[in-house]
């Protein structure tokens, strides 16, 4: 089922964040039109205020990445907060869709939510099959019940609501709260500030052993528009590169884009998190889509913006 965007009314929930945002800056080549808005303007936790917004704006096509995100050390200590408020704004906003006939929905998952032990790399038949990790479990239970909803209404209502999985996806507009940021942006703020302070060391969390895989962001918003444009199943679908990286190289990696030359301490005392988790994009490929964006290009690209955005990051 192929879906015209041209002239097309789309909400983008989250569209200040990583991914919201960089869904939002693509959109601009559709020519459709976008409704954003802020906590302000509708609380996505409140199901009268998603109701009345969408009955009011009724939307052709809706694209939640709105939701409770942060990294190992956030979601050990906030787990009501991350398996609530997202279980809360993925229901409402599902359930709306389908009360005020939307023609689209896509919903950002995340690849948390295959099991641990599973075999690499990850395909979308693992899902479900299996034991979570346990450092990010409220997270993937949370989004785990998002898909499972979108299935059920596509199941019973024949609702073209689709899920993607993204790998970990880096880029413009990341958060870099000390407490709850993912690997790339702490990396790369942990790294700047050594550089400017001339510090001697840096102290990068866990063994630096594990395997991540990572996508920059516009790369996932470009696979994003391609789905809602030519995907339209019950199957959950992966967004990543295909390739992995160890930590340590991968610091290393980031320590030369900066210019950094200082000693790279690995803390073993910190999680490491998961050994592997590495996507098998071998369906996404296999519609017509690759990602473009090299990892070192990709972190150029994330640095020069965090450069030109120190004033106003997300701290």
């Amino acid at each position: 089922m192929l879906f015209n965007l041209k002239e097309k009314l789309v909400w983008v929930t989250g569209h200040n964040g990583l991914a919201g945002s960089a869904i939002f800056r693509r959109l601009k080549d559709e020519g459709c039109e976008v409704l954003t808005t802020s906590r302000k303007d509708v609380d996505l936790c409140n199901p009268n205020e998603v109701d009345n917004y969408v009955s009011q704006k009724k939307p052709d096509l809706i694209i939640n990445c709105a939701g409770k995100v942060g990294g190992i050390m956030a979601n050990i200590n906030f787990p009501v907060n991350f398996l609530y408020e997202n279980l809360m704004i993925q229901t409402n906003i599902i359930k709306s869709a389908y009360k005020n006939s939307v023609e689209k929905l896509l919903l950002l998952g995340s690849s948390c939510i295959y099991p641990k032990n599973v075999e690499q790399p990850i395909n979308e038949t693992s899902f479900m099959n299996g034991e979570l990790e346990k450092t990010n479990e409220y997270y993937a239970i949370s989004k785990i019940a998002g898909i499972k909803l979108c299935q059920a209404y596509r199941k019973q209502y024949d609702q073209d609501f689709i899920c993607v999985m993204p790998t970990n996806l880096y880029g413009p507009n990341d958060n870099f709260k000390e407490e709850n940021s993912h690997v790339p942006a702490a990396l790369l703020d942990r790294f700047h500030k050594a550089k400017v302070n001339k510090l001697e060391n840096v102290k990068v969390w866990g063994n630096g052993k594990v395997f991540r895989e990572f996508l920059y962001v516009d790369d996932f918003a470009d696979a994003c528009i391609f789905l809602v444009q030519n995907y339209s199943e019950e199957q959950i679908i992966n967004i990543g590169t295909g390739h992995e990286i160890k930590i340590v190289e991968f610091a290393k990696l980031i320590a030369n884009v900066i210019n950094y030359d200082g000693e790279i301490i690995f803390d073993e005392s910190k999680p490491s998190g998961i050994p592997k988790k590495l996507l098998d994009v071998s369906k996404i490929n296999s519609l017509g889509w690759k990602s473009k964006i090299e990892l070192e290009d990709g972190l150029t690209k994330f640095y020069s913006w965090y450069l030109s955005s120190l004033e106003n990051l997300r701290r």
